[in-house]
């Protein structure tokens, strides 16, 4: 089957799709644009199925890249048979493919290869071909001092070895006994002696089994943790009952090489390399090869939520273009202040001490209430790190004494502003500005927009995932910048106030190409339409193709360069106005009309029904931000540590971080609370994203408080109980409340709340 056949059983989707899709993607284009602006061409593929494609192409290409050096390998040794080839051609995966070249694999001086050039390869046949032979009758005649063969005992030795590797390398046995393990198969997890003390923090793990095509990822990672610091240790075993699965493998393999009753001479003998092969060959062979296929499924997962997560971040609401407030809270170093317009420049910076040991407080309200008034400011951003709820309480005191200043304050995440602080990015926009006030800036920034502020920072620093530290470091940087790009292309970016990372993001734009646009704006002034980004150097024919309908000109021109129709398509637009007699101003926003028109009417040969009703949608709401309405959520008074809560307390508070076993849920006291899946939903709920998602506001109870562990269980459930929570009792309590061992970092309130730095 060829790639596009196989990618369009997949995607249930037919051939000429795929065929279309893969055409275009190796023109460089890219998944944003194609999924928008090329439907027609595609068949109506979204960016989902795009991405899914895409992914699958790479990876089927690798396997026929591998597919021919395999072939030409085997052919080089003139040991390929047309039965070989044909099995090597229809091979669908990189493991059964490597698993069928094993036996023709350039190797190392294996002990079977010793005994063929001792010429004990003819005792390995003759046994296995007549098993009434009596091998040690046998094996006399192939004593041979000058070869290494003394007596019988080396000879069989010989023989048993080049038999035991011919079982290893069979792909066929291997993939069967493989898939039992898989399916019948235990991990199990133990601590190393005499490390109690140092792997306290895995004791759950101390003695724990669980099916190893059964445990959840974020579970995985921890025994993967545990066993690379060298505190753990794992077993795999092939059943329940560990003695009698060994049995019932080794049959498998006795059943291979055809051994009946074990009754005769040779059949003994075979029976017993038969356990020898499980034991030392294929049983080492697939406890590495199912540990890894754990591994990779759990990486996958931990990528899958941590990108999951992050896209909730990206695409939270906005509180929009208004002057806004930074304040970096810090006790002994003092509150940061920044102050930026509505376009995000910076206007001022200030630093205050309300906090011990200097108490300026009644100053510090003094000099804020100034900077409100003379900025206009209408937002206070407040980063939710240390003396974030003494902050806020200073900022609500100024609401309370000077009710002439209309604002409304905001707690934010910091998570990452620091990294962005110290970044070369940050150095090059605020070259005189202190490391620790740039923070202020980016707090302030980032309530504003999340999206046009976070993507200066590294996705992995604003930490939403879990056990990122322990995943393939290329794929999750992959399946991020997949994320961020998505998210950037769906909003769309102002070309005229957009920086350099987020016209980075924006499809078919290079960093060059970035720096150049904003040199190019810089030097010349705001870009009045869109046909102006041509005079940007090397930003040519294709680039703009790929970008233009993703950069919007706000009170340009032509009121079209401030939507999301692409350049190319405004000849439809003319043809609407030539025929309603409407300008494109009058035609703009008028919703009632536009849903008149009827969209078979203005399609031609080169823009059909999808781009045509793509159109009408965005000229009834031009510009349109997929995001949700901004919200804000007030903690509730007087709850500020942890100390302060108490069992069966309703409180306000902001999703944080989903994982795969809950949600963790910012109510104010410096520590998240964990909502166990259990208690998400009224009804059964498999995956948290079904309850929740990161930077849902959210209404909860207190179930349980743990001072001394600061652990602090929450419930979303209509009735919960009172007590404690409930948990699945096969979820070892580690993973469920310890919040240490799940990296939290993150998020915006209002809309991402702070949460806890993994320890």
């Amino acid at each position: 089957m060829d790639i596009i056949q196989r990618i369009a059983e997949e995607l249930s989707v037919n051939s000429k799709q795929v065929r279309a899709a893969i055409a275009l993607l190796d023109g460089g284009a890219t998944v944003p644009f194609i999924s928008r602006y090329r439907k027609e061409v595609t068949g109506g593929l979204d960016d989902t199925q795009l991405r899914q494609l895409e992914d699958r192409l790479g990876y089927l290409r690798e396997l026929n890249e591998r597919r021919k050096t395999i072939l030409d390998s085997i052919s080089s040794q003139d040991k390929l048979t047309p039965e070989l080839e044909k099995v090597i051609k229809e091979a669908d995966t990189k493991t059964l493919l490597e698993d069928l070249y094993l036996p023709y694999k350039p190797k190392r001086h294996t002990k079977a290869q010793i005994a063929r050039e001792a010429g004990l390869e003819p005792l390995a046949d003759a046994l296995l071909d007549d098993q009434n032979l009596i091998p040690e009758q046998v094996a006399t005649n192939f004593i041979n001092p000058e070869k290494n063969v003394p007596d019988i005992v080396t000879a069989l030795d010989g023989a048993r070895q080049i038999i035991m590797e011919r079982i290893s390398e069979n792909a066929e046995l291997l993939a069967e006994l493989r898939e039992r393990v898989w399916q019948k198969g235990f991990i199990h997890a133990s601590v190393i002696a005499g490390k109690e003390q140092a792997a306290e923090k895995f004791k759950d793990y101390f003695d724990y089994q669980e099916a190893i095509n059964k445990i959840p990822s974020h579970r995985a990672l921890a025994l993967f943790r545990g066993r690379n610091e060298d505190l753990l240790s794992l077993t795999l075993k092939p059943g329940v009952e560990e003695k009698d699965a060994h049995s019932l493998c080794v049959q498998f393999v006795v059943h291979y090489l055809n051994i009946k009753d074990n009754r005769k001479p040779a059949e003994v003998w075979l029976a017993e390399t038969a356990r020898f092969a499980w034991k030392i060959k294929l049983f080492t062979r697939i406890d590495l090869d199912l540990k890894l296929r754990l591994r990779e499924a759990a990486e996958l997962e931990a990528i899958r939520v941590f990108a999951s997560n992050l896209k909730d971040l990206l695409l939270a609401a906005p509180a929009g273009a208004k002057a806004t407030m930074g304040l970096d809270p810090g006790i002994r170093t003092g509150v940061k202040v920044a102050i930026v317009d509505p376009t995000g420049k910076l206007l001022a910076t200030e630093t205050i001490y309300p906090h011990p040991p200097r108490k300026q407080w009644d100053e510090s309200i003094d000099t804020l209430a100034k900077l409100i008034k003379k900025h206009n400011v209408a937002l206070v951003s407040i980063g939710n790190g240390t003396a974030s709820r003494e902050t806020d309480q200073l900022v609500a005191d100024i609401i309370k004494q000077h009710s002439d200043l209309n604002f409304t304050k905001i707690t934010v995440s910091e998570a990452g502003a620091s990294v962005y602080s110290a970044s070369e990015l940050a150095a090059k926009e605020f070259p005189d500005l202190d490391v620790s006030l740039r923070g202020a800036v980016s707090i302030a920034r980032r309530l504003q927009d999340p999206l046009a502020e976070l993507v200066k920072i590294d996705p992995k620093s604003i930490g939403v995932g879990q056990y990122q530290h322990d995943v393939n470091q290329f794929q999750l940087a992959k399946g991020l910048d997949i994320v961020v790009e998505d998210c950037v292309n769906a909003v769309g970016v102002d070309v005229n106030t957009a920086s350099i990372s987020l016209l980075n993001q924006v499809s078919g734009l290079s960093k060059t190409v970035s720096e150049n646009i904003v040199a190019f704006r810089d030097e010349n002034g705001p870009f009045v339409n869109r046909r102006d980004l041509k005079k940007v150097p090397r930003l040519g024919d294709k680039a703009y193709e790929q970008a233009a309908g993703f950069l919007r000109i706000m009170n340009g021109d032509n009121p079209l360069d401030a939507s999301a129709v692409h350049p190319e398509a405004y000849p439809v637009v003319e043809s609407i106005i030539s025929r309603t007699g409407k300008s494109i101003r009058d035609l703009i926003g008028q919703s009632a009309f536009i849903r008149s028109l009827n969209p078979a009417n203005y399609t031609n040969e080169h823009f059909g029904l999808p781009t045509v009703t793509d159109i009408l949608q965005e000229l009834e709401k031009p510009g349109r931000d997929p995001r949700p309405e901004f919200k804000s959520v007030e903690f509730k008074a007087g709850i500020e540590k942890i100390s302060d809560l108490k069992p069966g307390m309703r409180l306000d508070g902001v999703v944080t971080n989903v994982a795969n076993f809950g949600a963790f849920v910012d109510i104010g006291v410096h520590q998240d609370g964990l909502i166990h899946i259990s208690h998400l939903s009224d009804t059964f709920i498999k995956d948290p994203r079904d309850a929740v998602k990161t930077g849902d506001m959210v209404k909860v109870k207190v179930l349980e408080v743990d001072i001394d562990r600061k652990r602090i269980s929450l419930s979303m459930k209509t009735h919960p109980e009172t007590v404690e929570a409930k948990h699945d009792r096969n979820i070892p309590k580690q993973i469920n409340q310890k919040k240490q061992q799940i990296p939290i970092q993150n998020l915006m309130a209002t809309a991402f709340a702070k949460a806890q730095k993994s320890k």
